[in-house]
């Protein structure tokens, strides 16, 4: 068995193109990134998939090991299964490329959830949602579990509906996904083999594929809310992030 990091990494961001390579605080956004699943204590091996060789050249002398990717993939988990080839019993760790506060606990945390439970077929993570804006935006993705902590649903409306009244936010009901998966191999492989469902093209949310095919996918609370580089007005903020941390 593996544990592996992988970041993808593309040039051609639709908001951002070329923001992996963008200075945050002087150091290449990627670099940031790779830090932070190097400091993650069950990884064995961080890997950058990426389809530019520029992105490439700077991850070397990282710690982490660069692998070219096909260009045409449709989402950056199809990216991640290319570069990590992995055996079934493997378990690879999706780490959003656009994102250098990721909490390195969290990586393990996730990896911890998959040898605890076997019958996971993968992992993802959860913050508690503390203000209307948040469970009203379509961009936040919002997620409910059964008992044993397993997803029973992904939307980007706000769920669990509240048919009487306000919602109350103190409840605990209301989590947004926080974007980080973790997976068994032999299942991301079966996962990007599948085409779309109607319920993912619906909401665009793609672990609903996952969902579709019978896929188990545990959600562990999380204090790290993620904060990512999606424009080039994120950057100042992320700097801020960075200098309080004296990362």
């Amino acid at each position: 068995m593996r544990m592996i990091g992988v970041i993808p990494s593309r040039w051609g961001s639709t908001r951002f193109p070329g923001k992996s390579l963008h200075p945050i605080l002087g150091k290449p956004l990627v670099t940031w990134v790779v830090a932070a699943a190097k400091r993650a204590k069950l990884l064995q091996e961080v890997l950058v998939a990426t389809d530019d060789p520029r992105i490439a050249d700077v991850v070397q002398g990282t710690g982490a090991r660069a692998v070219l990717t096909r260009s045409d993939h449709p989402s950056g988990t199809d990216r991640v299964a290319e570069a990590a080839q992995p055996a079934d019993d493997d378990i690879v760790v999706n780490i959003q490329g656009d994102e250098p506060l990721i909490d390195p606990a969290l990586i393990d945390a996730l990896v911890q959830s998959l040898l605890s439970h076997p019958h996971w077929s993968m992992a993802t993570a959860a913050a508690f949602i503390t203000n209307r804006r948040d469970l009203d935006a379509r961009s936040v993705a919002k997620v409910v579990t059964d008992r044993e902590g397993v997803a029973l649903y992904f939307s980007r409306l706000p769920i669990p509906c509240t048919r009487d009244g306000e919602p109350d936010l103190t409840s605990g009901l209301y989590r947004r996904h926080i974007g980080i998966y973790a997976y068994r191999g032999g299942f991301l492989k079966r996962l990007v083999q599948e085409p779309p469902c109607p319920l993912e093209k619906a909401e665009s949310l793609e672990q609903l594929r996952a969902m579709h095919i019978g896929g188990r996918i545990g959600v562990i609370d999380t204090d790290h809310a993620g904060v990512g580089v999606d424009t080039p007005e994120d950057v100042g903020y992320v700097e801020a992030a960075l200098r309080k941390l004296r990362l």
